[in-house]
């Protein structure tokens, strides 16, 4: 650890160095397509779940949300004339195929996984209940949560910012392609500006394109903060956990620190 984060380290943080204890990962399907142009690069896949293998490993309690584009958007869908509640509900149907082959990937290594959807398919994944969600993170299974908020005209943005808060996560991760929030799109713009921190508001104020309002509102409601990072670097997510190397923190305005503490709120059920 280094000398210079000592005072806003916590209890949270044991021996591994690890900042929180409870932690929600937001992936878009388009990032489990790897080099291919539609549907699920298996490669892509398995070194995601090496990703969260090597912090559930420690002691890490992992919970995730994958979206759908990379096999269905619920928007694009609606915007090529289909009805938007029955675009969505598709789009929520490819959630619950990404999360199946996550489930398979982890599963692959034997990390134990369990599937929740908010939509009942019980053929394949158990329903969505609150406290089971829970107690299998209290056991260091992973859980992902799939189809959505089972709600039309949510995206699943809204879904990662509403299950981590029922969760009582410590933080929303959101792997992305570029590693953190940028004044412009970095592969488009070689003078885009990178930004170590942003408030909420900054993130509303000046519409950027991190996750949905909907999602920062509730994020920012309940004090959850978020680390934006490129989930196609290797080992990013465990450094970012440890707040090492680049990312973009997002966090209340009148937070005393970078790096809030998360003291407080894990509520372990009886």
């Amino acid at each position: 650890m280094g000398s210079n984060e000592t005072d806003t380290i916590t209890s949270d943080e044991g021996a591994s160095g690890f900042h929180y204890k409870r932690v929600l990962l937001k992936i878009s399907g388009e990032s489990l397509m790897g080099s291919l142009s539609y549907g699920i690069d298996p490669d892509m896949v398995a070194r995601v779940a090496g990703e969260v293998k090597s912090v559930v490993d420690q002691g890490v309690e992992v919970c995730l949300v994958i979206g759908g584009g990379n096999i269905f958007r619920g928007i694009s869908g609606a915007a090529s004339g289909m009805e938007r509640a029955t675009a969505d509900y598709m789009g929520m149907l490819a959630t619950v195929m990404n999360a199946l082959a996550m489930q398979n990937a982890l599963e692959n290594l034997d990390v134990y996984t369990r599937v929740l959807s908010a939509l009942p398919i019980s053929a394949v994944c158990e329903p969505y209940i609150r406290r089971r969600a829970k107690r299998h993170m209290e056991k260091q299974r992973v859980v992902i949560f799939t189809a959505g908020t089972g709600n039309p005209f949510f995206t699943t943005d809204t879904a990662a910012a509403l299950r981590a808060t029922e969760m009582n996560c410590d933080v929303i991760l959101k792997g992305t392609r570029v590693d953190g929030v940028y004044s412009a799109d970095p592969e488009k713009d070689p003078n885009a500006v990178h930004h170590d921190q942003l408030t909420y508001m900054d993130v509303l104020s000046r519409d950027l394109s991190v996750m949905d309002a909907s999602a920062i509102s509730l994020a920012r409601e309940n004090n959850i903060p978020m680390l934006v990072f490129s989930i196609e670097d290797t080992g990013a997510f465990a450094r970012v956990l440890k707040h090492q190397g680049k990312f973009t923190l997002i966090n209340d305005e009148h937070g005393p620190h970078r790096y809030p503490t998360p003291l407080g709120r894990r509520r372990v059920l009886p």
